[in-house]
């Protein structure tokens, strides 16, 4: 097992090299300018993710396309991903991520707009689309859309399945004291296991309009819950808060040397890390929030795009960065080793039983609420490689990962997340780059009817 992990490691170091890392933020870069900074309509697109349009195509309202998007990013990689980076990367990865959110707005409108406009109908009469279709009928590749398909597939065990079981049962695991009754870990872990694949399987057997369902009652309380704790935490520890914003800002520019047991970290780990988890917190040009924002009933591409581009600022811009001031502000990253969940762990417990209830609260619906969302994904990428009769299928398999992501080591579950990330935004944000024209001509469109329309 170790050697697999090695290896495991070696590959997502290899997809996750500077090429992609400049790939990836040039794509935000890129399309923040092709949409004249589409980031400045902001309020608008939040007025649009409230609001309906019921007699346009569709299989759900277009907040809960959102809804089921947000459910999907908003995961571990907002609390373990932000520790993660932090720890090898220093408090400087945290600007990195926020700006990854900045500017991923663009991409994930962009995406978006793409994935409504060249979407389609499915066997069953459901919406089905994506980068896939985006790949196929825009750019007449349809081997780069099966290609994508399948990284997709094989990604979504990992950021959307494995890696959020795994990091509920480690939280449980290191909060077994306060169970009323010694337990083995494994036992707890399996037992955790077997919880979680009954609660997933009751859900996604539904389908979309089933999980879309529960992620419009889910994603709004848990996201406000959790904002609402940290800002507690932050009013509670504010006396290091203005050390920590500064710390942020000249570690990202100049990295950190060593102190404590941290071992030091360069302006290219910041970097690598800040961004990396970014991706995996907001998923901005990976490809997979369009797949569900394709099915919002939703008659302009722009519309939704708006909508989606949204998901970015609440996941990165805000509840990220609000995770980052926390734990750095706490100190406790100088501690020697710390793992994400010990740190997490430490930071959180520094105001007592409040704390320890946000991270236990936040994590259990962020983990759940992303095993709902990307069950969807994966269910539409092994769709377009073989077709409807393969769902029941991928359900059994979605839920009997679940089960192995509670048991299984996790830095072997993450590294395979971010080698699968990195493999699964390559098409994508190539068809984006190819297809910035198209986004360009749609978003002029749409304003300029707006402009006519107040006129």
């Amino acid at each position: 097992m170790n050697q697999l992990d090695s290896l495991v490691a070696q590959a997502a170091s290899l997809v996750w090299g500077p090429w992609l890392v400049a790939l990836l933020f040039g794509t935000h870069l890129y399309l923040t300018l092709r949409t004249g900074f589409v980031q400045r309509h902001l309020g608008h697109a939040i007025k649009l993710s409230l609001s309906k349009d019921p007699d346009s195509p569709g299989d759900v309202s277009p907040f809960g396309a959102l809804a089921t998007a947000l459910a999907a990013t908003i995961g571990t990689g907002n609390i373990y991903g932000v520790a993660g980076a932090i720890l090898i990367g220093g408090p400087g990865a945290v600007l990195w991520m926020w700006l990854t959110g900045i500017f991923g707005i663009a991409t994930k409108y962009s995406e978006a707009l793409l994935a409504v406009k060249y979407r389609t109908t499915n066997a069953q009469g459901e919406m089905s689309g994506g980068p896939m279709f985006v790949l196929e009928k825009a750019l007449r590749a349809r081997w780069a859309g099966m290609i994508f398909a399948a990284f997709t597939a094989l990604a979504a065990f990992g950021i959307g399945n494995m890696v959020q079981a795994n990091a509920i049962s480690e939280m449980i695991v290191a909060k077994k004291d306060l169970l009323p009754f010694a337990v083995d870990d494994h036992l707890l872990k399996f037992g955790t296991g077997i919880l979680l694949c009954g609660i997933t399987a009751a859900v996604i057997l539904g389908g979309i309009k089933s999980i879309a369902r529960a992620c419009t009652y889910l994603v709004p309380f848990m996201a406000l819950f959790y904002i609402l704790g940290c800002l507690v935490m932050i009013f509670l520890n504010w006396n290091a808060v203005p050390a920590a914003i500064s710390l942020i800002f000249e570690s990202a520019f100049t990295g950190h040397a060593a102190v404590g047991g941290f071992v030091g970290a360069g302006i290219a780990e910041a970097m690598r890390y800040g961004i990396a988890r970014g991706l995996f917190s907001n998923e901005s040009g990976m490809g997979s929030a369009p797949i569900v924002a394709a099915a919002a009933r939703t008659r302009d591409p722009v519309r939704q795009a708006l909508v989606s581009g949204t998901g970015t600022f609440w996941d990165t811009v805000v509840v990220c960065a609000l995770t980052g001031i926390v734990l750095v502000s706490s100190g406790d990253w100088q501690s020697a080793d710390m793992t994400k969940a010990t740190f997490c762990d430490a930071a959180f417990h520094r105001i007592g039983f409040l704390g320890d209830f946000i991270l236990v609260a936040g994590l259990l619906t962020f983990v759940f609420s992303t095993i709902l969302g990307w069950s969807y994904y994966g269910e539409k990428a092994v769709e377009y490689l073989v077709g409807v009769g393969a769902i029941p299928i991928y359900r059994i398999a979605w839920v009997a990962a679940v089960f192995a992501g509670c048991v299984w080591k996790s830095d072997a579950v993450w590294n395979f997340s971010d080698a699968m990330n990195g493999l699964m935004a390559i098409p994508n944000l190539v068809a984006l780059l190819l297809l910035g024209g198209v986004v360009s001509s749609e978003t002029n469109r749409y304003f300029a009817e707006r402009r006519n329309i107040r006129k």
